[in-house]
């Protein structure tokens, strides 16, 4: 009896020292959960879980996204495309089985996989960005192509058009606008009974400007946003030359949308310089003859001194720029004894003479260095004393023959005969007077946009058309004249 009421008593001495501990502990959280609730709350285990499952699941729908990019892509992506679809599964997978019990077990191996899946989006994204838009032209590449080539056999299309707008579009503008000749041919004269030049277009003391082009919408974007940039815009004259077929149209537009602020506007055609033959230029010769590979209008850039001989100096614009400062100060830079002065592209090995010339032919081993820094076409001060003084357009026709066959650079292509023609004559032109790339690049960044004289939509996501990307696509929009009706009708992805 006596041996069985100590060992009660141990039995409650023992609950009585279990009961104190039991308390001290809960003393103890209580106090912690009192003085450091925010910390408590979130390292509970249900804001972790809610946190990790959701970081899990908006990962796992990204990865799910990407993948279902990389199912269209080439058999190149495959590999990509396993990745995405097992991280995906892996989140999907591990996002389901989280629960209270199991969150401390899962966070750390959900953690790692949502790191991988985002280094692996991070490094995809690029790649998608350009490849979802490069996508949508890749089916009608061929069919384009093959118009664009019997085109140029006639001589009738501009090859900068051909790389922007599609035919049909331009077609339909040019219909429209004839249609609306048509209607009310008395506002509008025929070709043949067009108003004679104006004083202004042989000024030499005017800030002139040279386009080429085909786009009646892409050129009233470029002289209406050089006008409005302008200081002086009564200052600034526009030569547009153009092919035969579109001039009707041309002339359609700028009467019923003359150039705004008083800039001036001279509309021409091949057919104006009848000095462009067979028996005196090479070009003219080779189109003759099938070549379907030469773009005339791409190609009269090299007579400008014969079509303006009037001129001293001559500004040269692309129809896929927009204007965004006053260009006034082209004609004072200093050109010392050069003929050209434009953009140079080239830095470590990227876009010398050896990208567009060939060099495996001793002719150009011996005349030309394959390091030589290229430039770009697009913004082009040219001296035509200069020009005429060093007998240029001579030595591009010497070029050009040499060139028949296209041994020497690819005549789809007319800065390779640029480079040749202007090889050593050529001044580096500031890069603020022209950014290049908004036509193929997604990443410039947007204050070498915003402080560029001009921009340059150069590739094939033109601004008038649906791919043209998306962050770049209002500086050239908001030169469009709207109000021209003929613009939606032509569908031509404003």
């Amino acid at each position: 009896m006596a041996g069985g009421r100590a060992s009660a008593r141990r039995r409650a001495v023992l609950a009585a020292v279990i009961t104190l501990i039991l308390l001290a502990s809960v003393s103890f959280l209580l106090s912690v959960t009192a003085t450091n609730s925010t910390t408590a709350a979130v390292n509970s285990p249900a804001v972790r879980l809610a946190v990790v499952q959701r970081h899990a699941e908006d990962h796992a729908a990204v990865l799910a996204a990407y993948a279902a990019h990389a199912r269209r892509l080439s058999d190149a992506s495959a590999s990509q495309t396993d990745a995405f679809i097992a991280i995906s599964a892996r989140l999907s997978s591990m996002a389901s089985r989280i629960s209270v019990s199991t969150v401390g077990l899962l966070e750390k191996e959900t953690r790692a996989q949502v790191k991988r899946a985002r280094a692996l989006a991070g490094a995809a994204k690029e790649a998608f960005d350009t490849q979802s838009k490069t996508q949508k032209l890749s089916d009608t590449v061929f069919a384009v192509g093959q118009q664009l080539l019997r085109a140029r056999r006639a001589g009738v299309l501009n090859s900068r058009i051909a790389a922007g707008s599609t035919p049909k579009s331009l077609h339909c503008l040019a219909m429209r606008l004839l249609e609306a000749r048509l209607a009310n041919a008395s506002a509008i004269p025929d070709d043949d009974q067009a108003a004679p030049p104006t004083p202004e277009y042989t000024d030499p003391s005017l800030h002139h400007y040279a386009i080429f082009s085909d786009n009646v919408l892409a050129v009233s974007v470029v002289v209406a946003s050089a006008a409005r940039a302008a200081a002086e815009p009564a200052r600034h004259v526009f030569h547009v030359v153009t092919a035969p077929m579109y001039l009707p149209a041309f002339r359609v537009w700028f009467a019923r949308r003359p150039p705004p602020l008083g800039a001036h506007v001279q509309l021409l055609s091949v057919s104006d310089f009848p000095f462009l033959n067979a028996s005196s230029s090479p070009v003219l010769a080779q189109i003759e003859a099938g070549n379907r590979d030469v773009a005339l209008l791409d190609y009269l850039r090299f007579y400008l001194p014969d079509m303006f001989p009037a001129l001293r100096r001559v500004v040269l614009l692309e129809d896929d720029v927009v204007v965004q400062r006053d260009l006034a100060g082209l004609w004072r830079v200093d050109m010392g004894a050069n003929v050209n002065a434009a953009l140079h592209t080239c830095f470590g090995e990227f876009r010398r003479y050896g990208k567009y010339l060939n060099f495996s032919d001793p002719f150009m081993q011996e005349r030309f260095s394959h390091r030589a820094c290229a430039w770009s076409y697009g913004v082009n001060v040219f001296d035509l004393q200069a020009w005429r003084r060093e007998q240029c357009t001579e030595q591009f026709h010497r070029f050009m023959e040499m060139n028949e066959n296209g041994t020497l650079w690819d005549r789809t292509s007319v800065l390779p005969a640029g480079l040749m023609t202007f090889y050593g004559k050529t001044k580096p032109l500031d890069k603020s007077w022209h950014v290049m790339g908004l036509g193929y690049n997604p990443h410039i960044r947007p204050e070498d946009i915003r402080e560029a004289a001009v921009i340059h939509f150069n590739g094939n996501m033109k601004p008038w058309l649906d791919v043209a990307f998306n962050q770049y696509k209002h500086l050239w929009t908001k030169y469009v004249d709207t109000e021209m009706e003929f613009l939606t009708l032509c569908n031509f992805g404003l």
